[in-house]
């Protein structure tokens, strides 16, 4: 293990490198952070966003326990960072049974040393001598930057300025850890790390447990926060919001890179970063796309002139007019250089050939879409009528509804807060959970299918190929085989299904629906455990989704852009709502 760390204003890495023994992490990782900026991590789960985090923090080597999470890795490289750096990550920090008072001061313990110090320069300034005066001016004027930039003279405006605009000044500041939920607590975490006035920050996903208004009173701290800031979320509004740049780690995208290069562009496999937020981002993501497209084509229409060229030069060379008696001594002549230079032609091609065929591009991921809606069922051979109809439907404690329609093409946003029965619903549209009351009508043969935000397959041992086979019949599965969806990698087609993360197997059941959409497709927090790139792809590709969509989102960023009927539920009212088409 070898990072050499310094300090500065900024926060810089050159060069970092991380990996196990079984798998490399990230390679060769470059990028600088500004004071004011905001560098936004993005990548597929695993790609090493919060081990990058927790390596920009660490102040004794990669990680100081030899049990951490860092230990068994293989480290390299150089960051340069301000001093005093703050992180969050998604693991609290604190004992169960801690006072929340107590967790505050120690927050502001930073704040209050700086202080002392400033007392402390104060009063070495008043009694220098004129030898000492030069010394003591320099230590006072850092000593007042330090104060300034802490804030130290509005500790206690801060403190209670955090804890309303995280929504927790009213819980109690004399309860334990353990009396509060896993979101207040990451709440108080939050609020402690930017109680401490940090010069730099560094969060692992800050925006999990905060409602919209939370949410954008954190995005107003980051904004006005003047030091250096790199944090990774999921949270897309958040993203587009507080982000200056974003750094996209994901490893899968080397055939865009190399298309790049290609096309004149710059890039690094370590990582690329884009300026911007992430509307900003989408547009170079598509711009990227659709060059590796046009490289790849360009490459398989040389590959096949090329294999055209080899196989017919020899044939179709013509020598031209018939030798005369006047230049039949020169025929063996050209006829020789003829075929040198037929030699050296195709020899030439097939040297073009085999290198380009050794360095081609991979093809680009095909985007995500919906195979048809499969025929023999009459539940949707007329083109107009109710597919499901809830009238009263009530299970106590968790959802009361005076009406619901679906028809065909439907498409409902189901918003609210937690506890007021999203999840509920999707579960009473499925069938999965009876009404206690009302009347709820489905038309025969109609098919429902509920992406849950928990996966669980049946039998965790078999692998995704088998479950997708068995599932969806022999036929379907290789009229629609799941290798071309691209979902999963090759390497986890054959892996049990056990093995594979949350968001794997969430992948696996979002291709089940892929391959074959039921009439009525029902998802609970679609974007959890799912990339960005994903969950933006999906919901574009449920534009032309053929059944009725109903999806129940905290998504900001879905929820801002959503463009069909919506339902907010309120805990313990009924909610109405037209007919949806």
């Amino acid at each position: 293990m070898a990072v050499h760390l310094s300090f500065s204003n900024h926060l810089r890495a050159d060069g970092l490198s991380v990996a196990y023994p079984d798998r490399r992490v990230f390679a060769d990782l470059g990028f600088t952070v500004a004071p004011g900026d905001r560098l936004g991590l993005i990548g597929e789960n695993g790609v090493g966003k919060s081990t990058l985090l927790r390596l920009l923090a660490a102040d004794d080597g990669p990680d100081a326990s030899a049990a951490g999470p860092l230990a068994r890795a293989d480290v390299s490289g150089r960051i340069t960072r301000p001093r005093r750096t703050g992180l969050l990550t998604q693991e609290l920090p604190f004992a169960p049974d801690e006072r929340v008072d107590l967790v505050l001061e120690a927050a502001l313990a930073p704040v209050r040393a700086i202080e002392r110090e400033l007392d402390a320069a104060a009063e070495a300034l008043g009694a220098s001598a004129d030898a000492d005066a030069a010394s003591a001016e320099q230590r006072y004027a850092a000593a007042l930057d330090a104060a300034e930039r802490a804030e130290v003279w509005t500790a206690e405006a801060r403190r209670d300025e955090l804890l309303d605009g995280l929504g927790v000044a009213g819980l109690g500041r004399g309860r334990r850890i353990d009396e509060l939920s896993g979101g207040q607590r990451s709440r108080f975490a939050l609020a402690a790390l930017l109680l401490s006035a940090p010069d730099a920050l560094l969060l692992d996903e800050p925006t999990n447990h905060l409602d919209d208004a939370a949410a954008e009173f954190l995005e107003g701290r980051l904004r006005a926060f003047a030091g250096p800031v790199v944090f990774a979320s999921h949270d897309r509004a958040f993203l587009d919001r507080a982000a200056t740049g974003l750094l996209d780690l994901d490893p899968g995208r080397q055939g865009a890179l190399a298309a790049s290069a290609a096309d004149g562009s710059s890039g690094t496999l370590g990582g690329t970063v884009f300026g911007g937020g992430f509307s900003e981002f989408l547009g170079v993501k598509a711009e990227e796309r659709a060059r590796w497209q046009r490289q790849y084509d360009d490459e398989q229409e040389e590959l096949r002139r090329l294999r055209s060229s080899i196989g017919g030069t020899a044939r179709n060379v013509s020598h031209g007019r018939a030798a005369t008696d006047n230049d039949k001594f020169l025929k063996y002549f050209k006829g020789e250089n003829v075929e040198r230079s037929i030699a050296r032609r195709v020899r030439n091609a097939e040297q073009r050939l085999a290198t380009l065929e050794r360095e081609q591009l991979r093809k680009p991921p095909a985007p995500l879409e919906f195979a048809g809606i499969p025929s023999g069922s009459h539940a949707l051979e007329e083109s107009a009528g109710l597919l499901v109809q809830l009238d009263d439907v009530e299970v106590p404690g968790r959802l009361r509804l005076e009406r619901l329609r679906l028809e065909p093409l439907s498409r409902l946003l189901v918003t609210g807060a937690n506890g007021a029965g999203k999840s509920t619903l999707l579960g009473v549209l499925a069938g999965s959970i009876a009404a206690d009351r009302g009347a709820v009508q489905r038309r025969k043969g109609l098919r429902v299918q509920l992406l849950e935000q928990d996966v669980r397959f049946g039998d965790p041992a078999a692998t995704p190929r088998a479950t997708y086979e068995r599932v969806l019949g022999e036929r379907r599965a290789e009229q629609v085989p799941l290798s071309g969806l691209g979902l999963l990698a090759p390497r986890d087609l054959e892996r049990p299904v056990g093995a594979l993360s949350v968001g794997q197997q969430r992948r696996l059941a979002l291709a089940l629906v892929l391959a074959r959409p039921p009439h009525v497709f029902l998802l609970d927090e679609p974007t959890n455990h799912l990339s960005l790139a994903l969950a933006t792809e999906l919901e574009e590709a449920l534009g032309g989704y053929p059944g009725a969509v109903v999806i129940a989102s905290h998504d900001r960023w879905l929820r801002r852009r959503w463009s069909g009927e919506r339902l907010e539920l309120h805990p313990g009212s009924t909610a109405p709502v037209a007919v949806a088409g």
